[in-house]
């Protein structure tokens, strides 16, 4: 993985258009392959991620075109003739590829596929979908019982009722998938609420579903059926930039084309509770449609207090969770998070590198087995070294660190964001050009 150095700046300008959502997009492509008739989806994102879904897809027979900033899916139908692609299907870096395509998977009687990915992914556990799929009745055997690679033998299954232990999105998408096709209703309840995407995918490709609260349900269809998906800008890969933004003195940017959804703005809601300019409207808190909101966001850079980030906040904010510690380094006073043991099974377990990595740049963070606490001061972080650890999200914080930083941050597999922001480098550059 490749080094490089970030430098102080001085302030990011300039409109800003992030990359497509990377989990829209996983979700698009997985819907579309398992409809009967073609979809176009519009501005899917061109990264690592996305791409393993893509092949993960052909190789299960789906066929993939790209024309432009378009690619049509041709799927193989929700019970088609998938391919069995010799039993093995790798699926890179991808969590949620992991995690959502056993969904349907399972309900192919009689089948049977290994899934596998790089050595990030063989330290995911997948016990989480291997329990509710069990009980619907396929079989996931997995190794050491809860990693990669794990095989997935499809069967007729049933529906459930399923309590989720911990809140998730990719887990709660892969019980309504195998929902789709059980005999009889399947509902899942999550402890508080999670990104929904794949929710308002499934009322889009007329599948009979119900949301109450927090309790879901989903009917057995026959086949999916959707119109052309356009995929709105990520706004957890805006994150970092919005960040930079806060960061470096004299910041101001137009954040255009991002996703507003309510169950993605849990960042935001942190940042404005610091004292970060935030501008723009978003979808209020408990709405459901089936189109994904899309708007701008106007950012300006403002002195930060620390703050506490309680439980029920963590999964709207779960991939942003590290700039909330980098942040937290820059404001004045404490900034303390909790129940956040899901960062530990990520691409790295990002409790520890989070604060292994601000404490190597000059942060006072300690680490707590849920979580951490960040001692602020209200000054720029020192400067150093970050090792991103094959993590994107790591590799980009570091980067941001070094913009707003007194010395400058060198990171170490910086390649790493690619996996889901291929153009990170040339985004900050353009934006920093901007103001010289």
């Amino acid at each position: 993985m490749g080094e490089r150095r970030f430098e102080p700046v001085g302030p990011l300008r300039g409109e800003y258009l992030p990359p497509a959502d990377k989990s829209i997009s996983h979700r698009a492509a997985l819907l579309a392959a398992m409809a009967d008739e073609p979809v176009v989806i519009r501005n899917y994102l061109d990264a690592a991620d996305t791409r393993s879904t893509l092949t993960a897809l052909e190789r299960l027979g789906a066929g993939i075109e790209r024309r432009g900033d378009e690619l049509v899916v041709r799927g193989v139908g929700l019970r088609g003739a998938l391919e069995t692609t010799g039993g093995l299907l790798d699926v890179g870096n991808s969590g949620t590829l992991m995690r959502m395509l056993p969904g349907w998977l399972a309900g192919q009687a009689g089948r049977r596929w290994t899934i596998d990915g790089d050595a990030s992914i063989r330290r995911r556990p997948v016990d989480r979908i291997a329990e509710p799929l069990g009980r619907m009745g396929a079989q996931i055997a997995a190794r050491e019982g809860r990693y990669p690679p794990f095989t997935v033998t499809g069967a007729q299954l049933r529906g459930i009722e399923y309590d989720l232990p911990v809140a998730s999105a990719q887990v709660k998408s892969c019980v309504l998938l195998a929902g789709l096709l059980a005999e009889g209703v399947t509902e899942v309840s999550e402890p508080v609420p999670s990104r929904d995407h794949t929710e308002r995918l499934l009322v889009r490709a007329g599948v009979p579903f119900e949301r109450r609260g927090r309790r879901l349900r989903v009917c057995p269809v026959d086949a999916l059926e959707l119109e052309p998906i356009a995929v709105p800008g990520d706004p957890s890969s805006a994150a970092f930039v919005i960040a930079a933004a806060l960061l470096v003195p004299g910041s101001r940017i137009v954040v255009r084309g991002v996703g507003l959804n309510w169950t993605r703005c849990g960042f935001l809601a942190i940042a404005e509770r610091m004292g970060a300019v935030i501008v723009g409207s978003r979808e209020p808190e408990g709405s459901f449609a089936p189109e994904e909101p899309v708007g701008e966001l106007d950012v300006a850079a403002a002195p930060l207090e620390g703050t506490t980030v309680a439980p029920e906040e963590v999964p709207l904010a779960i991939d942003e969770l590290p700039l909330v510690a980098l942040l937290g380094a820059f404001a004045d006073g404490d900034t303390v998070v909790r129940g956040a043991e899901e960062l530990r099974i990520k691409e790295s377990d990002r409790i520890s590198a989070v604060c292994e990595n601000l404490r190597a740049l000059g942060a006072e963070i300690e680490e707590l087995p849920d979580g951490f606490v960040v001692h602020g001061t209200g000054a720029p972080l020192r400067g150093g070294v970050v090792d991103a650890r094959g993590d994107h999200r790591l590799a980009m914080l570091g980067a941001i660190a070094g913009l707003a930083s007194q010395a400058g941050v060198v990171v170490r597999g910086i390649d790493a964001a690619a996996v889901s922001y291929p153009g990170f480098v040339d985004d900050l550059a353009r934006l920093t050009a901007a103001s010289a």
